[in-house]
C-alpha cells in the first residue's frame, strides 16, 4: 500500500466501463432537503466522501438521523438539535448551505473547518443577515450564526458564488414572510441554483426564478420522499476527457436529460472535434486531432482542471478566460492548474483570471503535486494520459474529498494492447 505522504506513480489507464459516482452537489441537496423534513425520506445511490460525510455530520447536529448501507441513505428529519458545533471540513458547499439552515434557530451555531475552508469569501452573508436581525461573525478559525432568520428582501451580488443563493433557498421557504433573493449582477453558475429548485421541489418546497430575482413563498414545509442521486458529470469529464485522448473507456449512468451544470463537458468536447455517442446507456467519445477552444470558466468552474488538461493536447491556443473565482477554492486553482501541468511539460502562462495554453500532441511528464485539492490530482492523472515518461503525484489521496474509488477507476485495468505496444503513452 502507498503512505498517504508519499507520491504514486500513474502506471495504468482505464478502460472499459467507469460508473462515475454520484453527484455530490445533488447528493448534498438531497440529503438537506430530507433533514428539513418531517418524517424519514430514502436517498438512493450515495456513496461516501469526505465533503458528503461532512454534511451528514452537519444535518445530524441540528437534529437528522441517518443511515447509510449499500447507497441507500434513510433520513429522518424533524429531531432535536444535538450540537451547537459543525465541522464541516473543507466542504465549502456544507458550509454555505448549513448556515442558513442553522439560523432559523435562537441556538447559536458554531461552524468550523480546515484548510482554506475559513478564508473563503463570506461577506456576503455578513450583509444579508444583517438586514434581517440575524447575528452572524466571521473570523478564519470560526462562524458564529444566531437566529431567528426571517424572511423579506435580500440583496446579494451574482458574482462571487450561487452556493449563497442556494442557502437562502433552503431555509427561506421556513420563515415568514414571503421572500425576495434580488441579484445586484449577473448570477455566475446559475444552473446551480436552479439544480437546488429542482431538488427541493421534490421535496414538497417551491421557490421560482424570474430573472435576476429568486421569490420564496413562506411557510412552507418539507415532504419526505424517496429521490435517486445522479452520476456525477463533473466527476465523468475525466473520464471522458481520457477517451477523448484515444483511451478505450465508457461511461454509465449518465443521464441525458440531467439538469447538472456539467453537463457541459460534452459540449467543450464537440468544440474540441470530439464525437459524442450514446448508446445502451453508456456514454462514448472518439476524437483525432483536438481543436483548440476558449472556455468561460463562470458557469462551470469545475469543470476547469479537466478542461486545462486536455487543452494541453489541443493543438493550438487554448484559453481559459473569467476564472478568477477558482483562485479561492480548496487551492488556488489557477496557479495549481499552472505549475503542476507546466512540470509536465505544458506550456501555460497564468494572468489574473486567465489562462493562455499552447497546446502540443504529448506532454513529457514528471513530479507533480496536488496541492491539497481533489481536483487537482484528478487533472494531473488526466494529463498523464499523453506524457511520455513517467508521471507521479504528492497529495494523490486528496481524491477522498468527493471521490475516494477514483484512483480504483482511473487504474483498475491495464492498457489496451494497442497503447502498450506502440510505448508512446506508456508512464
Amino acid at each position: 500500500m502507498i503512505g498517504r505522504t508519499e507520491a504514486r506513480k500513474i502506471e495504468l489507464f482505464p478502460s472499459g466501463v467507469i460508473t462515475p459516482p454520484p453527484s455530490k452537489s445533488l447528493c448534498h441537496r438531497a440529503v438537506i432537503c430530507a433533514a428539513l423534513a418531517q418524517g424519514e425520506s430514502v436517498i438512493r445511490n450515495v456513496a461516501r466522501s469526505e465533503d458528503i460525510e461532512a454534511t451528514l455530520q452537519g444535518v445530524a447536529s441540528l437534529g437528522a438521523e441517518w443511515q447509510l448501507s449499500d447507497g441507500v441513505l434513510r433520513v429522518r428529519g424533524g429531531g432535536k438539535r444535538r450540537a451547537n458545533l459543525i465541522n464541516c471540513v473543507e466542504s465549502g458547499s456544507t458550509l454555505r448551505f448549513l448556515i442558513p439552515v442553522a439560523a432559523l434557530s435562537e441556538e447559536e451555531t458554531v461552524f468550523k473547518g480546515k484548510g482554506r475552508l475559513l478564508i473563503r469569501p463570506m461577506s456576503v452573508y455578513a450583509a444579508a443577515f444583517a438586514e434581517t436581525g440575524a447575528r452572524f461573525s466571521h473570523t478564519q478559525r470560526e462562524i458564529r450564526v444566531r437566529g431567528p432568520l426571517r424572511g423579506g428582501r435580500f440583496r446579494l451580488p451574482g458574482d462571487v458564488s450561487s452556493q449563497f443563493v442556494s442557502g437562502l433557498l433552503f431555509a427561506l421557504p421556513l420563515t415568514a414572510p414571503d421572500s425576495e433573493i434580488r441579484l445586484e449582477s449577473p448570477l455566475e453558475s446559475r444552473q446551480y441554483a436552479e439544480m437546488t429548485m429542482d431538488v427541493m421541489r421534490c421535496f414538497g418546497v417551491e421557490a421560482r426564478a424570474e430573472a435576476q430575482v429568486f421569490c420564496v413563498r413562506g411557510g412552507q414545509r418539507y415532504s419526505p420522499s424517496a429521490y435517486t442521486v445522479e452520476a456525477d458529470y463533473s466527476q465523468a469529464a475525466y473520464f471522458l476527457g481520457a477517451a477523448a485522448l484515444g483511451l478505450d473507456v465508457q461511461c454509465a449512468g449518465l443521464s441525458e436529460e440531467s439538469r447538472q451544470g456539467d453537463v457541459a463537458i460534452l459540449r467543450i468536447l464537440e468544440e474540441m472535434g470530439a464525437t459524442i455517442t450514446r448508446k445502451d446507456g453508456l456514454v462514448s467519445v472518439r476524437a483525432g486531432k483536438l481543436a483548440p477552444v476558449t472556455v468561460d470558466a463562470r458557469e462551470n468552474p469545475d469543470l476547469i482542471p479537466p478542461v486545462a488538461a486536455l487543452c494541453c493536447y489541443c493543438e493550438g491556443t487554448s484559453r481559459i478566460v473569467n476564472a478568477g473565482r477558482l483562485r479561492l477554492k480548496e487551492s488556488d486553482r489557477l496557479r495549481a492548474l499552472a505549475e503542476e501541468l507546466s512540470k509536465l511539460g505544458a506550456h501555460i502562462e497564468e494572468t489574473r483570471d486567465t489562462l493562455v495554453i499552447e497546446g502540443a500532441r504529448t506532454l513529457r511528464g514528471g513530479r507533480a503535486d496536488a496541492h491539497h485539492d481533489h481536483r487537482i490530482a484528478m487533472a494531473v492523472a488526466l494529463a498523464a494520459v499523453r506524457c511520455t515518461e513517467e508521471v507521479s503525484l504528492v497529495g494523490w489521496h486528496n481524491v477522498d474529498k468527493s471521490y475516494p474509488n477514483f484512483w480504483d477507476d482511473f487504474e483498475k485495468a491495464a492498457l489496451p494492447e494497442a497503447l502498450r505496444a506502440g510505448g508512446g503513452a506508456a508512464l
